[in-house]
């Protein structure tokens, strides 16, 4: 038997904003609220399917740095530029991580500077 990832945990000085915006980018919808700013969010299908969730816990640690963790997403229903628009209107910011100028993913931002890579390989919606 194996394991496999049922949930990401983020901590973050807003959750409220980074629930919006990740459900936004991802899909996702609002599964759960915990007292003391603690968001789970996730797939329409709630807790335990293909995806994990993401539980936002707030936080007022600064950020040091890069992320050692980061998430990549894949474009499901329209190409990679269509969704670099898509995701810059959502309030994603494009960064320089260092990343070769001909890559064929994109580093971006979410809004509290949490690293993550549009990726440009296209996937089928679960």
């Amino acid at each position: 038997m194996a394991c496999r990832i049922s949930e990401l945990v983020l901590k973050c000085h807003d959750p409220e904003v980074l629930a919006r915006f990740w459900c936004e980018v991802l899909d996702f919808v609002e599964l759960d609220r915990e007292a003391e700013g603690c968001i789970e969010i996730g797939p329409r299908e709630g807790f335990g399917g293909a995806q994990p969730t993401i539980f936002l816990i707030r936080s007022d640690e600064p950020n040091n740095g890069h992320a050692r963790l980061h998430i990549d997403v894949n474009p499901t229903d329209r190409g990679q530029d269509a969704e670099l628009e898509r995701l810059l209107a959502a309030g994603a910011r494009l960064v320089d991580i260092g990343q070769p100028a001909e890559a064929a993913w994109h580093v971006l931002a979410d809004p509290e500077g949490n690293e993550f890579c549009l990726l440009k390989r296209r996937l089928d919606p679960l």
